[in-house]
């Protein structure tokens, strides 16, 4: 498993983000708080709060890919 911080602090940020997961065949989950959501579900995503730092965690042998397709979006 890998894990990143990102930040998605414009709605059309979000899509992007969404666009990207959805092209994976592993499982990638948001992660805020308590709350968990399917990566690559768009009202999921939105459901939660953008102004705030989330959390992915991407299951699967090729996470380091995925991160390096999500940089755009990562911080600290």
């Amino acid at each position: 498993m890998e894990y990143c911080n990102i930040r998605l602090s414009l709605a059309e940020n979000v899509k992007r983000f969404v666009d990207i997961v959805s092209r994976q065949s592993l499982e990638i989950d948001v992660k805020q708080g308590r709350h968990v959501v399917d990566g690559s579900s768009l009202p999921g995503v939105l459901s939660l709060d953008l102004s705030k730092q989330l959390g992915v965690a991407i299951y699967g042998d090729k996470g380091d890919e995925v991160i390096a397709a999500l940089s755009q979006f990562i911080v600290g």
